[in-house]
């Protein structure tokens, strides 16, 4: 049975909680890019305030697999109408509390954000024999492991929207989003096509409404990424960076590989913002990587971004997206918006 996608090296041993999937090596890897001239001057991410914190353990009895999540609720979902709900997928090897830059801010916004942990590919990668690690990476990067991505976020959704909270959220308006191994969660779930045994198999779920795909890697081990990304109709918004490419002694893979993701997905509304510089891990919680000034000028232009996405698809206000470059056009390298 072909795989998904091919073996996973430990390019994180170096970067932590980065994911990806990797392709052989080209003979020769491209030259990192410089980061872009921008100002020295670094505004701190504020503290967001507006909303609660929430953890729970669940447990997928079918499976047999536990399905930690965290979830950001905004305050208004206590008293006013219910609000839009994001469902966030980690890269390898991360967990439920990474990507707060994300999940504070669109809880501030007035979005639930529900942050998953996938047990077989968490930052449980990282934990035991060091010498077990790439043995460790390798099994969280086959098919298997794809797939069960895919139900976890849709348990996970069963069990928010059959629970105490249902009433706060509104089930009209609900986003799957992912980083790195994340975003291919979210491309399975919102309907990419995979065949097996001459049959495509059921992945999709039908209450995602859109997409937000960071930094996605392509689907290795498949004969053509447009006949698998290709019959997926809902809106989606893709951010990566010129320098989001994933090195390793022997394997790499090139940022334009983001970029064919994007390229294939179908649906008309489609959005692609690309970062000038910046790495694979800058869209982590990771202060540093991408360049100290760089980093947290990404993080909210990434934010800002989300969020006129949002609104574009929720409340058809398209504007945000049209006049978002020019508030963070020296930051870009590229800007595709087809609502402009």
């Amino acid at each position: 049975m072909a795989m998904l996608w091919r073996r996973l090296l430990p390019i994180a041993l170096a970067v932590p909680l980065v994911g990806t999937f990797f392709c052989p090596a080209r003979a020769e890897a491209p030259d990192v890019l410089p980061p872009p001239a921008v100002s020295a001057r670094v505004e701190p991410i504020v503290p967001l305030a507006g909303f609660t914190t929430r953890d729970f353990d669940w447990t997928d009895e079918v499976r047999q697999r536990a399905v930690p999540v965290r979830l950001y609720l905004p305050d208004r979902a206590l008293n006013d109408a219910p609000v839009p709900l994001i469902v966030f997928s980690h890269g390898i090897g991360g967990s439920r509390l990474g990507y707060t830059y994300l999940g504070r801010y669109w809880a501030s916004q007035g979005y639930a954000s529900l942050h998953l942990q996938h047990v077989g590919s968490d930052r449980g990668v990282w934990q035991g024999n060091l010498l077990g690690v790439v043995g460790r990476l390798q099994a969280a990067a086959q098919e298997r492991e794809a797939i069960a991505r895919v139900h976890d976020l849709r348990f996970a959704l069963d069990q928010l929207l059959g629970g105490e909270l249902a009433a706060k959220i509104d089930t009209t308006r609900i986003v799957a989003a992912g980083h790195s191994y994340g975003a291919n969660t979210t491309l399975l779930a919102v309907g990419a096509r995979v065949e097996r045994e001459g049959r495509p198999m059921e992945l999709r779920d039908p209450r995602l409404k859109a997409a937000i795909v960071i930094s996605a890697p392509p689907f290795y081990g498949e004969s053509s990424v447009q006949r698998i990304l290709g019959g997926i109709e809902v809106p989606s918004l893709h951010v990566t960076s010129t320098d989001d490419v994933i090195r390793v002694p022997g394997y790499y893979s090139a940022a334009e590989d983001r970029l064919a993701v994007y390229e294939a997905t179908g649906g008309g509304r489609k959005t692609l913002a690309v970062f000038e510089g910046g790495s694979h891990s800058i869209f982590t919680d990771r202060t540093g990587t991408g360049g100290a000034v760089l980093n947290p000028q990404i993080k909210r232009a990434t934010q800002a971004l989300s969020l006129a996405f949002l609104r574009s698809v929720f409340d058809g206000d398209s504007a945000g997206l049209a006049q978002w470059p020019q508030q963070f056009g020296p930051l870009l390298s590229r800007y595709t918006n087809p609502s402009r």
